[in-house]
């Protein structure tokens, strides 16, 4: 999955639920994309961090967030 298509699937599910922050949006949007996706969302993450291991839904959630923030760029 490439970043615009995150990007795309974390705007699907804000516009669902527009009212919950950005974290919980990018916890909705891990949940969503489902174990396979997840899994792949957290190895990049540990890689990132120079990690071997790591609990697998944060790491998949931070990467999430990570990828939405920067595709977003700075706040003007």
């Amino acid at each position: 999955m490439t970043d615009e298509q995150l990007l795309i699937e974390f705007a699907l599910t804000r516009m669902d639920h527009p009212d919950l922050d950005l974290e919980e949006v990018a916890t909705l949007t891990v949940r969503r994309l489902g174990e396979d996706r997840m899994l792949d969302f957290a190895g990049l993450t540990l890689v990132s961090r120079g990690e071997l291991r790591g609990a697998v839904f944060p790491a998949a959630v931070e990467h999430v967030l990570r990828v939405v923030l920067t595709l977003r760029g700075p706040d003007d």
